[in-house]
């Protein structure tokens, strides 16, 4: 039962989305507000560039501290080693993958 349910049945179907350019703590306000622990950041044509998640804020943030000062763009934080994953493919065979960890290699997003 559990191997019929796929990763399309679990993805998001409006995404939030950031840009390289939006500010680090615009950033981080606009997941707190939508309740979510990473957006998409994209390009102006629509294009996947990365991804900021709240761990990239919480890098951000710390910063923040030992500089005694917030500031930077998303691009200076967000992760752009991804990985693509088919959204016909069954969710238990991922789960299983991300436990071996070998199996699922990080594909890079090319600029």
């Amino acid at each position: 039962m559990l191997a019929k349910i796929t990763v399309a049945d679990y993805m998001a179907k409006r995404l939030v989305t950031l840009t390289k350019d939006n500010n680090v703590i615009d950033a981080i306000k606009k997941l707190l507000d939508h309740k979510i622990t990473c957006a998409p950041v994209i390009d102006s044509k629509g294009h996947l560039i990365g991804m900021f998640s709240e761990k990239d804020g919480m890098k951000a943030f710390l910063e923040s501290i030992y500089n005694q000062g917030m500031s930077g763009k998303v691009s200076e934080y967000m992760t752009t080693d991804t990985f693509k994953i088919d959204a016909q493919a069954s969710i238990v065979d991922k789960r299983e993958n991300k436990k071996l960890k070998n199996n699922v290699k990080p594909e890079k997003i090319d600029n």
